[in-house]
């Protein structure tokens, strides 16, 4: 069964409530099977990357093991502010 971005976002929007910015992009030509997320949310102060990315592959197991792919970039949003500012 393919996913959808829908899917996705619900998924994220429903375990973390307050969302600074959420990018999700279908990297496989629009099959369903390669995706990049892009979070930031306040939900990640005081936690490692290992931590954040955990979280979100929580959140997103059962939606993860019907993939090819995925990978991810958590952010806090002054993280995220830098980011930008790097030029990203």
């Amino acid at each position: 069964m393919t996913i959808q971005i829908a899917e996705l976002e619900q998924a994220i929007r429903d375990a973390f409530p307050i969302i600074d910015h959420l990018k999700i992009e279908d990297q496989s030509s629009g099959c369903g099977e390669s995706y990049f997320v892009l979070l930031v949310s306040e939900a990640f102060e005081g936690k490692t990357t290992l931590a954040r990315h955990r979280l979100v592959n929580e959140t997103l197991k059962a939606q993860i093991a019907q993939m090819h792919a995925f990978s991810q970039k958590t952010f806090t949003p002054k993280q995220y502010e830098a980011y930008l500012a790097k030029g990203n």
